[in-house]
C-alpha cells in the first residue's frame, strides 16, 4: 500500500489548558488539518493514536508519545503499509513543503527526522526496533530505527515545532491567517 500517517494524540494538553486536538485553526479542529496534510503527502491510511477524534483510531496502551507511535505502526502494518509519516495534532500549520524533506530521506536511512525535533518523523515500517518499548523515548527509537537527521528549514521551525503554550499557538495562528487569510463564512 505505501505511505500511512499516525497522529498523536494522546497527550493531556497541560501547557496549553485545552484540549490540543479539538482546538479550532482557522475554522478547523487541528486533529482535520493534520490528518488533511497527511493526506495531501501522499497517505493512504491515516490513524490517530490515543482516542476517537471521528477518524480511525487506536488507543494508546502505554503513557508517552512511542506509545501511540507504536500502536498507530502496528495498525498500519495490519493495513498494508511499508512506511509511516508520524505527526503531531499540535502542530496543524504545518505544510506539505515542511515534511517533503523527510518523506525523501536519502538511502540507506529508512527515514528521517529534523535535528533536534522529535517530530514529524518518518519511519520504514520494518526499520522498527525489534524490542522497541512504550516507554522509550522519541529520540531512542529514532536512533535505534537508524533514521536520518536532518536540518529543519529555519522557515519551518515554528511550525514544526508546534504549538504547546497558548503562546505559541497566537504566533502560529498569525502565521495560519497571514498565509490562508480569514476562513469563509
Amino acid at each position: 500500500m505505501g505511505l500511512g500517517a499516525v497522529i498523536l494524540a494522546g497527550g493531556a494538553s497541560r501547557r496549553m489548558g485545552l484540549d490540543k486536538a479539538v482546538l479550532a485553526w482557522n475554522g478547523r479542529r487541528a486533529v482535520d488539518r493534520v490528518a488533511d496534510l497527511a493526506r495531501a503527502c501522499g497517505a493512504g491510511r491515516v490513524v490517530v493514536a490515543g482516542r476517537d477524534l471521528g477518524h480511525p483510531f487506536v488507543l494508546d496502551p502505554i503513557e508517552g508519545p512511542v506509545g501511540g507511535i507504536l500502536a498507530g505502526l502496528e495498525a498500519l502494518a495490519r493495513q498494508g503499509c511499508d512506511r509511516a509519516l508520524v505527526l503531531a495534532v499540535d502542530a496543524p500549520t504545518l505544510r506539505v513543503e515542511d515534511v517533503a524533506p523527510l518523506l525523501a530521506a536519502p538511502a540507506p536511512a529508512p527515514g528521517a527526522l529534523y535535528e533536534g525535533l522529535n517530530l514529524p518523523m518518518a519511519i520504514a515500517l520494518a526499520s522498527q526496533p525489534a524490542g522497541a518499548q512504550g516507554g522509550w523515548p522519541v529520540r531512542r527509537l529514532a536512533e535505534e530505527a537508524g533514521l536520518a537527521r536532518l536540518a529543519c528549514p529555519p522557515d519551518a521551525r515554528r511550525r514544526v515545532r508546534g504549538a504547546n503554550t497558548p503562546e505559541e499557538r497566537a504566533a502560529l495562528l498569525e502565521e495560519l491567517l497571514a498565509f490562508e487569510g480569514d476562513p469563509p463564512g
